[in-house]
């Protein structure tokens, strides 16, 4: 088995005023070398944007973009004919493909939205772009690890052109569970939201990444109420 740690205090920080972000992995005008990613998982921002403020229109393509609001109400418009406001319990995928154009805003006046963006390198590359939106119920995650990223179309999770699964889970104190990689050849990166859990022995406090691969499951302890975030994706 292998790991890496990243504590929440040694991510690269970029605060633009209308935008505060945390940076997990080199980006932007963040670079570490030793952190430029997780196998398929390219980029975690932990972001948080001023009321009324946001992403003017731009471009990706090739790369699989989640968000996952944690506060507020984001906006969203995109090349493709989109526009959608994504909320708390919302996960939001767009395989860009080709090439897609897209804005995310602040819809609020009064209160800053929270999210999380990831990028995943694709599976395949040079794809019809296209995108997907579900709702989450948080009870149905309450000590249960729930599936809300896989690469199968499913009424139960959004798609992602990759081998990978995220799950979400609110773990109450003293709860305990195994995760199992779905997977050969894949890692799990680990990222607390809230609270303090234990995975494979490594106490983890809120914000705190956590990397483990060439390993078939891994254990997890709710340290304290926790809020978690487990990303499978392959390493190679």
């Amino acid at each position: 088995m292998n790991t890496v740690l990243h504590k929440s205090n040694t991510r690269g920080n970029a605060n633009h005023g209308w935008l505060d972000s945390h940076h997990t992995f080199s980006f932007a005008h963040y670079y570490d070398p030793t952190r430029m990613h997780f196998g398929a998982l390219r980029v975690l921002n932990d972001d948080a944007v001023a009321p009324g403020k946001g992403f003017g229109t731009h471009p990706h393509d090739n790369m699989e973009i989640i968000s996952i609001p944690l506060h507020g109400d984001l906006e969203h418009k995109d090349s493709m004919g989109n526009t959608a406001v994504i909320q708390q319990n919302d996960v939001q995928i767009m395989s860009a493909g080709t090439g897609i154009y897209h804005s995310e805003y602040n819809r609020n006046s009064d209160k800053p939205v929270k999210f999380l963006q990831i990028w995943v390198f694709p599976k395949e590359k040079n794809i019809q772009p296209r995108y997907e939106q579900k709702t989450y119920l948080p009870e149905d995650r309450v000590n249960k690890l729930q599936v809300v990223v896989a690469p199968t179309d499913s009424p139960e999770s959004v798609r992602i052109n990759q081998d990978a699964w995220f799950s979400l889970g609110n773990l109450k104190k003293g709860f305990q569970t195994e995760y199992t990689l779905h997977k050969q050849g894949t890692g799990v990166y680990a990222f607390v939201l809230e609270g303090s859990v234990t995975i494979q022995g490594q106490r983890l406090e809120r914000r705190d990444g956590f990397g483990i691969w060439n390993t078939e499951s891994l254990s997890i302890l709710a340290d304290e109420d926790a809020e978690i975030l487990l990303m499978e994706v392959p390493m190679n």
